[in-house]
């Protein structure tokens, strides 16, 4: 598949199917290829890849992605040629046809850097508005973009490179917002949780701070309530947060009183996250719209584009605030050095890179900071140790530190990562995800500070935190790919990112950035690395959620609606410009009607398929939700993942639709969860499977051996090291541990709501146990002591043989008073018992009432009619705070219940609740047919305690 990205550069996707019968004796576990894109003349190479084949993967499809330049007038066709390594004569040669190629137009010019006196603070006309700022004068770039951004209501869109101040136009807006329009609201929206939290934390001093402004974020590590929400000023989240807050436009006001949306990093678009950053905007723009209002304002920060106007117009951005700068205009001038490395093999080459590294930062910055990217965290660790035995070589051990020997001494003294310990002595930090929260702090406070000079660190840094320096390098272009079991490069993107951080405004007159790379990349980075790429769409690969989201949201109703939504987004306007790109033989009105129809039909058949929409059986047009649907978009699952549940949690194939689906257990619900596609992102990296493989002897239930490179197994084991509290065997596995659980809870409760609808009891109450399992860090074969602070086994089983076993639930513990809880522990000193009380204190002692009619003892009904059953709940004991004592949970969650209706194993109604101190509810079900006298059982299920559980019969009459 070609893709033109630019009048000059084409992407190329190519599919290799094995046609050999794999024999282990001729062809061993392995087999490499090579890979080469030739021009028809035989006269050039334009690109060379090997790659190897594994005899675990022969069977299956196996895609490459790469780029090519492309030279007018087009030639005829380029060859692809793959070639065994191994066998004379083993190849194969594809004719890739360039001549009916429909390239994109060329993009306008750049906007001019205009010759302006730099702005003094005082422009802004308010004196809280110019504390704001610490510099006196703003930038020759915040200098042109000021008046669009300050004095008017435009939409704008600001392309600059990293380190421009761009941030500064987003500031500039909301308080345009607070000057012309107060009372409304702000929302930025970041793709990573990491620059949110940036924002967070520069904004709470500023706008917070010196303005008083109410300022909320709203991540996947923090959820406000809708109070929260409501009085919020400035709103920062990440996409897929606002997505699933927006879904809901229509009664949820504090949505609509949003004015000004801050879209940053918007080149982000054509990435994996693009998507729902898309949908966003489209939705926004339509709300706008449908309130006849047209006053959503929208400020897009972005690095200089080629079709930036393309981007402009989907945004309503006019030409008053359109400003794609070229990628050289920046306040500190960077001068770039791009290093070929020979070295067919991944990590010889990369601790072949270490040395020049060294040389580079002993030239251009010996003290000055200096940012090393790295692929990986392990090799963070190797390129540090590295630099450390160069400077020991040179006989300059502390030539990196810049502090006093006692000082470092105290720093290091705390830190918990060895690796890192070691390096710091030295003045050389490490920085990834998998170091613990203060080891990771200390290190960013110490490189900030000047202490250390030089920090190595994941590409991640370069996007999360702003940590300029005078030197950049950037050492390899590649990182292993879990899912494609391979070395890909880095976007463009990310490494334009890394080189941004080269120059400090206040500190350096100029930046050094060098860039080492794999010696066949070196030209393609020559290239490309300064000719802006045009960010494209890939919504078409995402539809279906975002279809599924706005069909249960009411917003599309019909296959019209469909196409007429479609027509709002991005994708539309990059249809008619790129057509190519996206497979289209030209841009005609009547092809891309006709692609559009075509889309919308294969994508609205998939989720009917999924049990997910239903469509109209008399038009074939009108779209409804299905309960799988509206599960589906309430809980922001894919949609895969409710079609998987509901097939593993209906009856089996074969037997009545309407029977009672059989009690799977605890094992199977738990390879269900795991088989969700929410985790199918989850990384497995270089080696992991052989670690899974080893961790898989220490966990309670079997997987599947033949896949431990799989994302859903590996989630399986973490879940199941996670409560049985097993210990992890690396930091990286401790960090993941935390991304399941941050899905898992979700998925948990959609699974109950499924279970729930196909009537199974014994399913939905294994789902609720499941999720009491995944917060409390535990089996609920247990002892359930052992939930508490400071408690052994041996102590645990002591203390459940005193008094007949009465002291072994929790909930018979929640009811003592302080005093018997002091003489129960009285083996722990008196800190450990102010813990365990602390602890029972924070469990739900709850009181569950019927509401009968008075003077009777059972509900009355006729036959098949729907009746009430209310409850009344009161919480005994007050609650200590708003959130759940689960210690090994790694955020703040709330308390939850269930209340469950069943008679036997059938499930009769489900209705999830939080009770406070005085709570009623009212539970709808429908009565038996047959006359006579029932007992049902109400469930009262906590969503996060174990033992804490409760079941009251019902007796209902069915009469005439």
């Amino acid at each position: 598949v070609t893709k033109p990205i630019t009048r000059t550069v084409l992407r190329v996707e190519l599919t290799l199917m094995p046609e050999f019968e794999w024999a282990d004796r001729v062809h061993g576990g392995a087999q490499p290829w090579y890979v080469w894109v030739e021009d028809f003349d035989d006269e050039h190479v334009y690109h060379k890849e090997r790659f190897v084949l594994v005899k675990a993967k022969a069977s299956e499809l196996h895609t490459l992605a790469f780029t090519i330049p492309l030279f007018e007038p087009l030639p005829p066709q380029y060859l692809v040629r793959v070639v065994s390594e191994t066998f004379l004569g083993c190849e194969t040669v594809v004719a890739l046809p360039l001549s009916s190629l429909n390239l994109p137009a060329a993009g306008p010019a750049h906007t001019p850097l205009l010759d302006l006196r730099p702005l003094p603070r005082a422009a802004l006309g308010n004196a809280d508005f110019e504390k704001l700022f610490r510099f006196d004068h703003f930038n020759p770039v915040q200098t042109q973009i000021f008046h669009a951004a300050y004095r008017t209501d435009e939409n704008l869109l600001v392309g600059a490179p990293t380190g421009s101040g761009k941030t500064v136009t987003a500031e500039l807006a909301i308080l345009r917002l607070l000057n012309a329009h107060p009372g409304r609201k702000a929302v930025y929206v970041a793709p990573l949780k990491a620059l949110v939290r940036e924002r967070m934390a520069d904004w709470g001093r500023k706008l917070a701070g010196t303005l008083g402004l109410r300022l909320v974020e709203l991540t996947g590590d923090v959820s406000p309530d809708a109070h929260a929400l409501r009085t919020a000023d400035v709103l920062c989240t990440t996409p897929e947060k606002w997505d699933a807050v927006s879904r809901g436009w229509q009664h949820r006001g504090y949505v609509r009183d949003v004015m000004a949306l801050i879209l940053d990093e918007v080149h982000l678009l054509g990435e994996d996250r693009g998507p729902v950053l898309e949908v966003i905007v489209s939705r926004m723009r339509y709300m706008a719209a449908q309130a006849g209002s047209g006053d959503v304002r929208f400020v897009a920060l972005t690095s200089s584009l080629a079709n930036a106007q393309d981007l402009a117009d989907w945004l309503g951005v006019g030409e008053a605030g359109l400003f794609n700068f070229k990628s050289s205009v920046r306040p500190v001038p960077l001068e770039v050095h791009i290093s070929g490395h020979a070295g067919k093999h991944y990590c010889p080459r990369m601790a072949a890179m270490n040395k020049p590294t060294y040389r580079a930062i002993v030239q251009h910055a010996p003290d000055k900071p200096t940012l090393v990217f790295v692929s990986s965290r392990r090799q963070t660790r190797l390129t540090a140790l590295d630099l450390i035995s160069f400077c020991s070589a040179d006989e300059r051990a502390g030539q990196f530190v810049n502090m006093a020997q006692q000082d470092l001494a105290e720093a290091v003294s705390g830190v918990r990562d060895q690796a890192l310990r070691h390096t710091l002595a030295f003045g050389v930090g490490i920085h990834h995800a998998g170091l613990a929260e203060k080891d990771r702090t200390l290190v960013e406070q110490l490189f900030v500070e000047g202490k250390i000079l030089v920090l190595v660190s994941t590409s991640t840094l370069a996007w999360g935190v702003n940590f300029p320096a005078h030197l950049v390098v950037v050492k390899g272009t590649e990182f292993y790919d879990g899912k494609e079991k391979r070395y890909v490069d880095f976007p463009i993107t990310d490494v334009l990112q890394m080189m941004g951080r080269a120059g400090r405004p206040q500190y350096d007159d100029h930046g050094v950035a060098v860039i080492l790379v794999h010696e066949p990349k070196k030209n393609f980075y020559r290239k490309f690395l300064y000719e802006p790429f045009p960010v494209e769409s890939c919504l078409q690969e995402r539809l279906h959620d975002h279809f599924n989201a706005e069909i249960a949201g009411g917003a599309m109703r019909s296959k019209q609606d469909a196409v007429d939504w479609l027509t709002w987004t991005f994708f539309y306007r990059r249809l008619t410009h790129n057509p190519s790109y996206y497979h289209l033989a030209d841009a005609s009105p009547a092809t891309v009607s006709d692609f559009l129809s075509e889309l919308v039909e294969a994508t609205v058949g998939d989720l009917e398929a999924a049990g997910c929409v239903d469509v109209g059986r008399e038009d074939g047009i009108t779209l409804e939700s299905t309960p799988l649907g509206r599960v589906a978009a309430f809980y922001y699952l894919k949609y895969e993942t409710v079609a998987l549940f509901a097939a593993e949690l209906a009856p089996p194939e074969g037997e009545d639709p309407d029977a009672v689906p059989p009690d799977l257990g605890t094992a199977a619900l738990l390879r269900i969860l795991c088989d969700a596609a929410e985790f199918a992102e989850l990384p497995v990296r270089h080696n992991e499977d052989q670690v899974n493989g080893l961790l898989a002897l220490d966990v309670l239930l079997p997987v599947d051996e033949n896949a431990l490179d799989s994302p859903h197994v590996k989630a399986h084991l973490l879940l199941q090291a996670h409560m049985g509290r097993t210990p992890l065997p690396m930091a990286d596995y401790a960090t993941d541990t935390k991304t399941v659980l941050d899905q898992a809870v979700r998925v948990l409760q959609a699974m109950v709501d499924i279970a729930a609808d196909a009537g199974g009891l014994a399913n939905a109450l294994g789902a609720m146990a499941l999720a009491q399992m995944v917060c409390q860090a535990a089996w609920q074969t247990m002892p359930q002591l052992l939930l508490l602070p400071h408690v052994t086994p041996e102590l645990a089983t002591a203390i459940e043989r005193r008094d007949g076993g009465r002291c072994a639930s929790l909930a018979s513990i929640a009811g003592m008073d302080d005093s018997s809880l002091h003489r129960i522990f009285a083996a722990l000193n008196e800190r450990e018992r102010r813990d365990v009380i602390r602890a029972v204190r924070a469990f739900p002692l709850v009181d569950v009432r019927l509401l009968l009619p008075a003077n009777t003892e059972a509900l009355r009904l006729a036959p098949d009619a729907e009746g009430t059953l209310s409850v009344a709940l009161s919480r005994t004991n007050r609650p200590n705070g708003r959130k759940i004592y689960a210690p090994r949970f790694p955020k703040p969650k709330g308390e939850g219940w269930w209340l469950v209706l069943a008679d036997g194993p059938e499930l009769l109604a489900l209705k999830r609740i939080s009770v406070a101190h005085d709570t009623r509810t009212d539970l709808q079900l429908v009565a038996p047919m047959d006359l006579g006298s029932y007992e049902f059982t109400l469930h009262l299920v906590s969503d996060c305690y174990i033992g804490f559980d409760q079941q009251v019969p019902v007796r209902v009459e069915v009469a005439l």
